[in-house]
């Protein structure tokens, strides 16, 4: 086995200690954000009835 150098041990260290959420992440947040672009997606895909959308 090799050794692993002392600044990697503390770089995946603090990596381990970050409980920062990231909008991808599994659960609530990430199905509210997926659910926002397909309602996006929706309207853009949606046809318009009429020609010039009100002001």
């Amino acid at each position: 086995m090799t050794k692993t150098p002392r600044w990697m041990q503390s770089t995946i260290a603090e990596a381990k200690k970050c409980n920062t959420k990231m909008p991808w992440e599994r659960g609530l947040r990430r199905e509210a954000f997926i659910a926002s672009r397909r309602a996006v997606a929706a309207l853009a895909e949606m046809e318009m009835r009429t020609v010039r959308p009100a002001a």
